[in-house]
């Protein structure tokens, strides 16, 4: 029973974030990579790279030296190493500061937020983009046909 559950369903979906399952409390220190399969809140400070296939949290008081790779990112603390989050969300808070190249669909920066590197948006063709591109390699792949053929049949038989 959620009895003092006060968040809706959409709202939960809205903000792009997963369970939480993984905490590395404030205080902690990690030398070493850290892989999870779900979603993870970092309060200390992890000195490894970091793969997380869910979103991850980057609490105030989290540091991480190494290279990101989540399916979402929420930073408040620092990440000092480049992040890949090709297919999803990445937020940077008035408290967050990366240092490093970014990689992500959508990137939100609050004012007084740090960024210092190079961004890579990333998109997913729309099914307009596709079928364009299907319609121009069929036309391509006909007028080779063509060509062939015209180069089969221009040579001269013999009997």
């Amino acid at each position: 029973m959620a009895l003092f559950n006060t968040s809706s369903k959409s709202e939960q979906s809205d903000a792009g974030l997963d369970q939480i399952t993984t905490i590395i409390a404030q205080g902690a220190v990690l030398d070493g990579p850290l892989t999870t399969k779900e979603g993870t809140r970092i309060d200390g400070i992890v000195n490894a790279n970091v793969t997380v296939n869910g979103s991850l949290i980057v609490g105030q008081e989290g540091k991480i030296t190494g290279t990101v790779t989540a399916t979402n990112l929420f930073l408040a603390g620092d990440i000092h190493g480049n992040v890949s989050v090709t297919n999803g969300k990445v937020e940077i808070s008035d408290t967050g500061k990366l240092i490093g190249d970014l990689s992500a669909k959508t990137l939100v920066i609050d004012e007084n937020a740090v960024f210092q590197g190079q961004c890579t948006m990333t998109t997913e063709k729309t099914s307009a983009e596709t079928a364009k591109e299907r319609a121009v390699g069929g036309k391509e792949e006909e007028n080779n046909e063509k060509k062939r053929l015209r180069l089969t049949f221009a040579q001269p038989f013999k009997y």
